[in-house]
């Protein structure tokens, strides 16, 4: 691992470039705009009193041990939870904070400056933000139903690319919704071990599976060239800024060098209220998904039924998360005008074209919807309003 110039101004060569990505400028909205914007968990499925309770048992221990510096690795208490629910030896845990800084970590652990990356496409824009730390070069790889398109990995594998990761939301795909089946989980696997490069699995709506079987998590976790990314920011809550990886044992050593050299560890006081809130009543955490499956569940096909009955989108209800993405039905529609009519209607959601994008792929004809944090006769209505600002178009 050596260390990182600055980042060159124009990262993401090989795609598009997202409109609005990075330009947060302010506009007119309606008083009662309907915002589908991002995967927010709904606060009535968050564990607050819980976390409140635990708060008060940790700060209440004899010295006040929460309050002081603990390993860089994390607490042990955490990390053996965590290990346990991942079926990984608990030496390859390393608690971070949040999603994003396992794969800022992930990033600077494996990659070397100016090393190509090969991403979903579309891909979740904020990795690109972090590629910039090494200075990556792009290789878009198509997202379909089933995930990433292994095959078309294979194939640029074959035809001479040799990319040092490739990075993939396994489940739930943000945007796209799709999931990794097992057997393909195995084949990107094996490409990885043939070809050497490290896969970056970002599994942050794992946990929120409402429908069908879970995939295995044993590719991943039974090989070292895979670093699996998760964190409790849509199960517990963002603002706890708590999440971790499970690294092959060759990337320990790095990983937690690395870590050591940031700011040494996660916060010694959430570490230790979350693994008193997860340790102290065993059936807790799968209560609290429980409810957040139920809720997730039927709101997603509230939007989904409604959006399918105005006749203007393609839908397929998603298996778990907290995206749709539906996809115009009327090729003439503009899209870009859709957004804008949209907004006037009150709708507000993220553009197909917000999510970069190279060949292969029909972004800028979907709309990636959030349904997580918004009430079911809001999505009938939202539903509605995006049916008249097409109609608009006609």
């Amino acid at each position: 691992m050596t260390l990182l110039s600055p980042p060159r101004p124009a990262l993401i060569e090989a795609f598009s470039a997202p409109k609005g990505f990075g330009d947060q400028t302010l506009r007119d909205r309606r008083p009662d705009a309907i915002e589908l914007l991002g995967g927010i968990p709904d606060p009535s499925v968050l564990p607050t009193a819980e976390l409140a309770e635990a708060t008060a048992r940790v700060l209440a221990r004899p010295g006040a041990p929460a309050l002081q510096y603990s390993r860089t690795e994390g607490i042990p208490a955490l990390r053996e939870w965590i290990a346990l629910r991942e079926g990984v030896d608990v030496h390859r845990v390393l608690v971070t904070n949040g999603g994003f800084h396992g794969l800022a970590i992930a990033v600077q652990t494996v990659l070397e400056r100016g090393d190509l990356v090969a991403v979903d496409n579309p891909v979740f824009p904020l990795f690109l933000r972090g590629l910039e730390l090494a200075d990556a070069r792009v290789l878009p790889v198509r997202v379909g139903a089933e995930g990433l398109d292994v095959d078309a990995l294979a194939a640029q594998l074959r035809a001479g690319a040799r990319p040092a990761a490739v990075y993939t939301v396994p489940e739930f795909h943000n945007p796209s919704q799709s999931s990794l089946p097992t057997a393909r989980r195995r084949e990107l696997v094996d490409l990885a071990e043939r070809y050497g490069f490290v896969v970056f699995a970002d599994d942050p709506y794992r946990e929120l599976r409402f429908h069908g079987e879970p995939e295995s998590l044993a590719p991943f976790h039974d090989s070292d060239h895979v670093i699996h990314v998760n964190t409790f920011t849509k199960t517990l809550g963002p603002g706890l800024r708590l999440g971790w990886v499970v690294l092959p044992e060759r990337l320990i050593p790095d990983a937690v060098a690395l870590r050591s050299r940031q700011d040494s560890h996660s916060s010694t006081l959430v570490q230790a209220v979350v693994a008193e809130l997860l340790t102290s009543d065993e059936t807790l955490f799968d209560r609290v998904l429980g409810r957040a499956r139920t809720l997730y569940r039927s709101r997603a096909h509230t939007l989904a039924a409604a959006l399918s009955a105005s006749g203007s989108f393609e839908v397929t209800v998603p298996e778990g998360g907290l995206f749709l993405w539906p996809r115009l039905t009327d090729d003439t529609v503009d899209a870009d005008r859709l957004a804008a009519d949209a907004s006037a209607e009150g709708v507000e959601y993220q553009r197909g074209s917000f999510f970069p994008s190279g060949p292969g792929t029909d972004a800028d004809r979907h709309l990636r919807l959030a349904y997580g944090d918004t009430e079911e006769s809001s999505l009938r209505e939202a539903a509605a309003r995006l049916g008249r600002a097409v109609a608009r178009q006609g």
